[in-house]
């Protein structure tokens, strides 16, 4: 089994969308709401979406560890502690904790944008789907309503790969994708790099590490990459990377994926 290192840093907190924090390096206690379109399983918040959440206050490059499922439409607290750490609460019960980290990660080169798209074509989850209503890799979302990335095999590599088209919906105010969706579209890639085109059985999120090194607009082609390295029990650990469709890495991500009892 191999594992990317993480190194714990500092550096400057910066505000979330939708959080009650002013702006600056100083980050008192707010409040960030799930809303219901961006769920994963049907009943709690994506996990890649949330840990992009919990990334806002921290910086470009951050570990977040999901402790629970994240409810939706509830008004969640977050809590700053020493170093940088970020805690999510849900009144007494911590639903993720996240910190500043410095992300080593070896990233394949990219397939093309052609190569990616015929990649997508044999998407596991087209056949069946653990959650086919997640925000990120559901099937059943409407285009402009979910992600729709739907990665599959790359011919002759240990790699799946999807193009990815953001929607106008997911802009910020400057008219760029707000990062949290950066996050979202490097999160459930992972698991099918781990399993390919065999169908995963019922894993969730249960640690992001991501960096994230640029920024796009709305309707850009843009192709999501992820990779397995290892298994451990019910633990999966992949990889996974965005990319522009000329091959520019736009973030990268480390990720712990638990396989759910039956």
């Amino acid at each position: 089994m191999r594992r990317a290192p993480v190194r714990a840093i500092t550096g400057a907190l910066l505000g979330a969308p939708r959080a009650e924090t002013p702006e600056g390096d100083a980050i008192v206690p707010g409040r960030i709401i799930i809303d219901s379109r961006f769920h994963g399983p049907p009943t709690s918040g994506n996990g890649g979406y949330v840990c992009g959440l919990v990334a806002g206050f921290i910086g470009r490059s951050a570990m977040i560890t999901l402790r629970r499922p994240p409810p939706l439409e509830t008004p969640l607290v977050v809590d700053p502690g020493e170093g940088g750490q970020i805690r999510l609460l849900d009144g007494d019960a911590v639903v993720a904790v996240g910190q500043p980290v410095d992300l080593d990660l070896e990233v394949p080169d990219p397939p093309s944008v052609t190569e990616a798209e015929e990649a997508s074509r044999s998407f596991a989850g087209f056949d069946t789907h653990m959650f086919p209503t997640c925000f990120v890799c559901g099937p059943e979302r409407d285009p402009g309503d979910g992600l729709r990335v739907f990665p599959g095999r790359v011919g002759g590599r240990p790699l799946v790969a999807a193009p990815w088209t953001p929607d106008h919906s997911l802009a910020d105010g400057d008219g760029w994708i707000r990062p949290e969706f950066l996050w979202a579209a490097l999160d459930c890639p992972g698991v099918f790099g781990v399993v390919g085109e065999q169908e995963p059985r019922p894993t969730v999120l249960g640690q992001l590490t991501a960096r994230i090194d640029g920024q796009i607009r709305p309707g850009s082609r843009c192709i999501v990459t992820a990779w397995g390295l290892g298994t451990d029990g019910r633990k999966l650990y992949a990889g996974t990377a965005l990319f522009t469709d000329t091959g520019k890495r736009l973030g990268m991500a480390q990720a712990t994926w638990i396989e759910l009892t039956r």
